[in-house]
């Protein structure tokens, strides 16, 4: 594996099987498929799938005939699936940056996949880089951490009301034990 991973895209004969030639020729060269999908508008059929080592990927498809095709830089991100809107809102940020995305998918982990033009990839990086310093972390809802972030200043400033969540036990709550 080349350690970086690229999309392949492929044109595909519109016609039963096409796919199934694809799938075969990267599975006998062990190319994995991370993410993607097939999308057919008039006629023209092409796949793009997230693969771990582009070389490969693009020699197993070109072994087998299956033309044209090539691969292209990924950015990789993820989305708060908490919070509608979290698409819109980062390619609002790409848009104003001047970045052109030509295809997005998602892999298998849940992970957003951009591919820009191949000259706004720079740019592209520095807006997700900035997205995701924004982010909460992984596996915290942002709902959560508003509200555990509130309830740390109120606790802090003395000020709102305070709860105490251990419950007053008395020796009649539990037969057979003392408090």
């Amino acid at each position: 594996m080349s350690g970086r991973m690229q999309d392949l895209e492929v044109e595909l004969a519109d016609r039963p099987g096409a796919l199934a030639d694809l799938g075969e020729a990267l599975g006998r060269a062990a190319v994995s498929l991370e993410g993607g999908g097939v999308f057919t508008h008039d006629g023209r059929a092409v796949a793009h799938y997230l693969v771990g080592d582009g070389a490969r990927a693009l020699a197993a498809v070109r072994a087998a005939g299956i033309a044209p095709a090539r691969t292209h830089e990924v950015v990789l991100t993820r989305l708060d699936q908490e919070a509608p809107g979290q698409l819109g809102t980062l390619a609002r940020r790409l848009g104003e940056a001047d970045v052109n995305i030509l295809v997005q998918y998602s892999d298998h982990a849940g992970s957003l996949v951009l591919i820009p033009e191949p000259d706004h990839t720079d740019r592209c990086r520095v807006v997700v880089y900035a997205w995701e310093a924004a982010l909460p972390p992984r596996g915290v809802r942002a709902d959560v951490l508003a509200d555990a972030s509130a309830a740390h200043r109120t606790a802090a400033t003395g000020s709102g009301p305070r709860t105490d969540s251990r419950r007053n036990a008395s020796s009649d709550d539990v037969p057979g034990t003392a408090v």
